[in-house]
């Protein structure tokens, strides 16, 4: 995550992409945008306040040489010298453009700024940020004509979030510049991240730590919940949870004693661990260390929800473990041949 506190803008520029698959061109400007003081304040903080709550974050990729990736070249580029900003800012478009692999992939407008004075962890840097609207919204506008107000309807770009963005930071560790990036219409997960940015997340805490629980996850829904139904998952779940909680580093040994009660689910979550690691093509370390920001952000996809086919849920907390088991009780009902669940409770809330 970012703050902008004294971030500013020295250069920014507008073209339209298009989409080859429907016939639709770019359209570029040959200047860069001249702001007026009350446009920069609203265009600063409308580009920037997405990256405040980003968590995660890339490293550019290439299968042959690294500095072949097109957005890189094109940030070291700005970066280094900005003097063949225009020229540089309609390569990233028509990169953009290519990428349009199919009549799905949205027309729009296209925005590219040079930023300063980012705050990134405890430091300040330069950035290069791209920026795609794809979305315009309906607003009126209100007029005066013949001493009589009247009213037209426009269509714009609304000022709450951008679709789709990056920002390139002038920070680098050893696997290259730190990439932020956001989607807020995600329709193609591939287009914008794998296609246009190609980028890959680095090998640090916070994919460690979305790894493993991406995992647990995935193991809750294809093997906790059809095997043990769904108290055992939401349990699990929420004992995962509480794990990360209480542990700066994760130990996968450690997690296996302290989660699992017998040695037949643990050899259930081992074999799945190396199903997923092959299906997956990634490696979930045996040791790592625990990111706060990506455990907030992967707790709010946790759902902890017993569904039943009788038109009734229960919902658990994920952030109390030990009620599941304390306060319900699963059960089998010889007259009616159904399963139950009992609830103990003081208070309704």
């Amino acid at each position: 995550m970012i703050k902008r506190t004294k971030a500013s803008i020295s250069k920014c520029i507008l073209h339209k992409v298009g989409n080859k698959f429907n016939s639709t061109k770019n359209a570029f400007s040959e200047q860069a945008l001249d702001f007026d003081e009350a446009s920069y304040d609203l265009m600063l903080p409308y580009l920037l306040r997405p990256f405040g709550s980003v968590a995660e974050n890339y490293r550019f990729n290439h299968h042959a040489n690294i500095e072949l990736n097109e957005i890189n070249s094109y940030a070291t580029q700005l970066l280094d010298d900005d003097s063949q900003f225009v020229d540089i800012s309609k390569h990233i478009v028509n990169h953009l453009f290519e990428q349009s692999n199919s009549a799905q992939i949205k027309t729009g407008d296209v925005i590219i700024c040079i930023f300063h004075d980012i705050q990134y962890e405890d430091y300040s840097t330069d950035a290069i940020g791209i920026f795609k609207i794809e979305n315009k919204s309906h607003f009126f506008q209100t007029y005066l004509e013949n001493n009589s107000y009247d009213i037209i309807t426009q269509k714009g770009i609304a000022t709450k979030k951008v679709d789709k963005g990056c920002l390139i930071l002038n920070a680098a560790d050893g696997e290259g510049k730190i990439v932020l990036s956001v989607d807020h219409n995600n329709y193609d997960a591939q287009y914008w991240i794998k296609s246009f940015l190609n980028v890959k997340y680095p090998d640090d805490s916070n994919q460690h730590t979305k790894n493993y629980i991406e995992m647990c996850r995935e193991f809750s829904k294809e093997v906790m919940q059809p095997q043990f139904g769904g108290q055992e998952q939401s349990n699990f779940l929420a004992k995962t949870v509480d794990f990360f909680k209480e542990n700066e580093i994760v130990n996968v040994e450690t997690f296996k004693e302290e989660i699992f009660e017998k040695e037949d689910t643990i050899q259930l979550f081992e074999d799945y661990k190396k199903t997923y690691e092959n299906d997956h093509n990634i490696v979930i370390r045996n040791q790592f260390d625990v990111s706060e920001l990506v455990l907030k952000k992967q707790k709010q996809k946790i759902k902890t929800e017993i569904k039943l086919d009788t038109n009734i849920q229960i919902k658990l907390d994920v952030d109390a473990p030990d009620a599941s088991a304390e306060y319900l009780e699963r059960g089998y009902d010889e007259e009616k041949k159904m399963h139950y669940y009992k609830v103990f409770f003081n208070e309704e809330g």
